[in-house]
């Protein structure tokens, strides 16, 4: 079993900026997908950014690339979100989740992932 537990959302005004962190115990597989969703009010969970871990490969939402950089301290277990220019579009609930090692292509869809945190608020405000 992995256990995923998000922190750093809050409330931002549009242009600020916010970063998110995932931190992994358990059983974590040394090679696997980590990825960001996220669910808006009324709305689908879109998938925000992936990477693999194991090599440098990430991978972006088209509304999210060049403001939004995902990463990992390997030492630390700890996945991040680095959330600049942020839009009120940007509002909604933001998820962590993993692989239990499979390697995903792209971000991928939710049902891509094993192991979800239980989320993060990010709120922007115009």
């Amino acid at each position: 079993q992995v256990q995923l537990v998000e922190s750093g959302g809050g409330s931002v005004q549009a242009g600020g900026s916010l970063r998110l962190s995932c931190a992994a115990s358990g059983s974590t597989p040394r090679w696997c997908s980590m990825a960001w969703f996220r669910q808006g009010p009324g709305k689908e969970r879109e998938g925000v950014a992936s990477i693999y871990v194991g090599g440098k490969s990430t991978y972006y939402a088209d509304s999210v690339k060049g403001r939004f950089t995902i990463s990992r301290d390997n030492a630390k277990n700890t996945l991040y979100l680095q959330m600049n220019s942020l839009k009120p579009e940007d509002t909604a609930m933001y998820y962590c989740a993993t692989t239990a090692g499979r390697v995903v292509l792209g971000v991928g869809t939710p049902d891509s992932y094993d192991y979800w945190g239980q989320g993060t608020q990010v709120t922007v405000s115009s």
